[in-house]
């Protein structure tokens, strides 16, 4: 089985010495699906955006400990080295277009890996069926709903093929119709043997997680099929309940 990311001892925090996580350790197989539940403030968010390098490099904070990216060190990766392989999607998609037409959204990330404009024509062809939103690339993201700027946002990010795919509470403000659709685009990238991490407040979007783990005083723990049986077992693994 390969991995595709691997964290031994990771901490983050950001100030010196004040770690939000502490001595996090976990690994992510090519296909898998895990997900990783808590309640708000916990550090769920901080734990992606250390994964995806963007702790420190964009924001400030300190990380201990050691990433693998596909057998490779994260911290002696540049951003551009990062994205080629990993890709995120955050729960606000408006943080991630900022492009006049839906299509440039799209050609963005593989321009910025200079690619030839042929392979770039294709992949957004390509990626745009798949989402189902070819209907949309002429439109100004800034007018679109939210579920349909949530897909776009997701469409950029695989449009570079990445290798992960990190999905912070996407589902937040989806209708129940845009989840499912969310859900089968997921399960045919896994088939592909894309590595899915997938931040959740909604337990049944996780149905299909190969593991699931309960992040809570800045620690990850695996969380047992008994644990997500019923609400009061999953206050348990919350510790604080559902919100």
């Amino acid at each position: 089985m390969r991995l595709v990311l691997e964290a031994a001892g990771l901490s983050v925090g950001w100030q010196p010495g004040c770690w939000v996580l502490r001595d996090i350790s976990f690994s992510l197989a090519a296909g898998e699906l895990v997900g990783i539940i808590g309640p708000s403030g916990c550090g769920k968010s901080t734990l992606c955006q250390a994964l995806a390098g963007i702790i420190p490099r964009q924001l400030p904070g300190e990380v201990k400990g050691k990433i693998l990216l596909l057998g490779r060190n994260l911290a002696a990766l540049s951003l551009p080295e990062i994205a080629a392989d990993l890709g995120i999607v955050f729960q606000d998609p408006e943080t991630q277009l900022f492009l006049p037409r839906v299509r440039n959204e799209l050609a963005f990330g593989p321009e910025n890996l200079c690619l030839p404009r042929e392979e770039i024509g294709m992949r957004i062809e390509r990626i745009a069926e798949e989402l189902g939103c070819q209907d949309l690339l002429e439109a100004n993201p800034n007018q679109l709903s939210g579920g349909q700027q949530q897909l776009i946002a997701l469409a950029a990010v695989l449009a570079l093929e990445p290798k992960l795919l990190i999905l912070d509470e996407v589902t937040a403000q989806l209708d129940p119709q845009t989840c499912a659709r969310l859900q089968a685009i997921i399960g045919g990238l896994r088939r592909r043997g894309m590595a899915v991490l997938m931040v959740e407040h909604n337990l049944a979007q996780l149905a299909a997680a190969d593991r699931i783990f309960a992040l809570r005083n800045g620690q990850l723990a695996e969380a047992a099929a008994a644990d997500l049986v019923d609400d009061e077992a999953l206050r348990r693994v919350y510790g604080g309940g559902r919100e």
